[in-house]
């Protein structure tokens, strides 16, 4: 049985560590957000929204779509910046399962590519980016990981959105915390 699990961390090692190599590899980021909420749509930078997440400063762009949309500024940074923590080995396993695709799709209804085509291999690329630095996932970074020039954000349904990675993310802990107990 111990050799077993030795052998499943092992390979678990090994696709983390393809993993991280294959997400090293030069990409094209996202630089500008559309932001949609019910019937209006505002783009703003990559970086005013790194802004507004780091320090709670609103653009004009951003603070006049926050007016408009009837949005609370501070629940928005908190969706952004609150981070999720991950095991990356993990997090690839459950991304790449027909699982994972499920959750991707419904992640995909509040983050998505502009056609709506290929937003799970987007989202997907952008989730394990995000985690690879430090084992933790934030909103804020997946959008500025996100593998195309630009990303469509459903106001409405980010909170959704986080909740479902927060979910995500209690399994695979407790996966983590059985195998440590052998």
């Amino acid at each position: 049985m111990r050799l077993k699990i030795l052998w499943f961390r092992y390979g678990l090692f090994l696709v983390g560590c393809g993993n991280i190599l294959l997400s090293t590899l030069p990409a094209e980021a996202s630089e500008q957000v559309v932001m949609n909420y019910q019937i209006f749509q505002r783009s703003v930078s990559v970086s005013e929204l790194t802004t507004f997440a780091d320090t709670g400063e609103l653009s004009n762009q951003l603070e006049a779509y926050m007016d408009t949309a009837k949005q609370d500024p501070d629940n928005l940074r908190r969706t952004l910046t609150t981070p999720v923590p991950v095991n990356l080995i993990f997090l690839d396993l459950v991304l790449n399962s027909q699982m994972g695709e499920l959750i991707l799709d419904r992640l995909s209804l509040a983050v998505h590519t502009p056609s709506h085509q290929a937003s799970r291999q987007a989202l997907r690329s952008a989730l394990i980016l995000s985690a690879s630095d430090d084992g933790q996932i934030t909103l804020m970074e997946t959008i500025q990981k996100y593998p195309i020039k630009q990303v469509h954000l459903e106001g409405d349904r980010l909170t959704d959105a986080y909740n479902q990675l927060t979910r995500l993310a209690r399994p695979i802990q407790g996966i983590l915390n059985i195998i440590d107990l052998f």
